[in-house]
């Protein structure tokens, strides 16, 4: 099961910025364009974006110098005093506090390092496939700067708040640094207490940490561990950095850990046609929840449908597991639409992915298309599918809000 320690971060000198980071904080890289790095960097060139983010779209490896300018920035910012590095190991509580559907939220969490395991060993679970172009472009970026600059987001289960007790005394104190970005309160306390660190480690001993947000972070982890090995001869110390990668843990159970539906657009169809080729799978639920809302682009008509018959995935897809063919995202993709629409329209449909409705809707209204507006994917399905060893149809879930990168680096060195 998964060995969690507290290490030694490079942070940001809260004493320059008087403990407020609003400013130097990034969103996740893989969520960010251009416009949003420039727009960050022109806030401050001090934000951690001009280092984590060297090429844009991250979805492949960019030029080399790319990713040895990060490398001379990183130094720099060492060198003049803008990031230091904690002179004890500490674990990291990490708090949000934050505002969504007209209610306030506070997820806990905390920063650990956590060893790295295959995912065949079962400690640490995936849910989403991965692919080779955004592991080289991390693979290259953790190779210049021997840090892992954003972490990945975990989760595990607390159904009796017992990690929470045990960082309870930290909560207590002032936050040593806090920082606004994109309408979300961040703060962060570094827990030394080596009686408290052991208890937390302890207690997550036995415990299955399932990744929310982050696999292709992991999966380059793993490579680039591998890689450090054959450079050094094979081996490396069982304490060395590259064998524990950065997480945010966070428990299933917070009722500020929120998923939240990722939406779907189809462009240039018409809504009959989609109603039409649905219709030996679905029904309209007049009455009742309904399993997704079918709206037409250029009317902002919407129909609310109800899946028939969810066993067919039983015979299109006997290979998955029950967890993953009891999806909603399952059954859209690999019957409604691979299947069904497809055969009607003779082509692959243009499927785009959203996570807002209002802004499906707009997709829909500006391609003549439709949006199809999903239900969350309950975090009970994500835990069976990961511990089932199935992986979820892309964009199957929506943290929210997303981490904030620049709290703490974690040096692999």
């Amino acid at each position: 099961m998964p060995e969690i320690k507290p290490f030694a971060a490079l942070r940001y000198d809260a004493s320059r910025v008087a403990g407020d980071l609003t400013g130097l904080l990034a969103p996740p890289y893989d969520v960010m364009e251009q416009s949003d790095k420039d727009a960050l960097i022109a806030t401050s060139t001090r934000n951690v974006v001009a280092i984590d983010l060297p090429h844009v779209p991250p979805k492949s490896q960019g030029p080399p110098e790319t990713y040895e300018q990060s490398a001379r920035l990183l130094r720099e910012w060492l060198n003049d005093g803008t990031l230091i590095r904690e002179p004890k190991p500490a674990f990291y509580l990490y708090l949000q506090d934050f505002e969504h559907g007209g209610k306030h939220y506070t997820r806990r969490m905390f920063i650990p390092r956590v060893r790295l395991h295959p995912f065949s060993d079962g400690a640490i679970l995936a849910h989403e496939e991965t692919f080779g172009g955004p592991k080289e472009d991390r693979l290259a970026l953790m190779k210049a700067t021997q840090c892992q600059l954003s972490p990945i987001f975990g989760l595990y289960t607390d159904p009796a708040g017992i990690v929470r007790e045990a960082f309870a005394p930290a909560e207590k104190t002032p936050p040593h640094v806090v920082g606004r970005l994109e309408g979300v309160e961040n703060k962060l306390w570094a827990v030394t207490d080596t009686g408290a660190c052991a208890r937390v480690a302890e207690l997550l001993a036995d415990r299955r940490i399932y990744i929310a947000d982050g696999h292709h972070r992991y999966s380059t982890a793993l490579i680039y561990r591998d890689w450090l090995r054959a450079e050094s001869g094979g081996t490396l110390d069982d304490d060395h950095g590259a064998n524990f990668v950065m997480f945010v843990l966070a428990s299933m159970d917070d009722p500020g850990c929120l998923i939240l539906p990722y939406h779907r657009a189809i462009s240039y169809i018409d809504i009959h046609t989609v109603l039409d080729a649905w219709s030996p799978a679905t029904e309209e639920a007049s009455n009742g929840p309904a399993d997704v809302i079918v709206c037409a682009g250029p009317t902002g008509a919407e129909v609310p449908l109800r899946f028939t018959d969810r066993e067919k995935l039983a015979t299109l897809e006997a290979q998955e597991c029950p967890a993953w063919r009891k999806l909603d995202y399952a059954y859209l993709h690999r019957y409604l639409i691979d299947e069904l629409l497809q055969e009607a329209i003779g082509s692959e449909p243009e499927v785009s992915y959203i996570k807002s409705a209002d802004a499906a809707r707009e997709a829909a209204r500006n391609k003549s298309g439709v949006a199809l507006l999903m239900n969350a994917t309950p975090l009970s399905h994500l835990r069976d599918v990961s511990e089932a060893g199935g992986l979820m149809p892309q964009k199957s879930t929506y943290f929210y809000p997303k981490l904030a990168t620049g709290l703490a680096i974690n040096p692999l060195t």
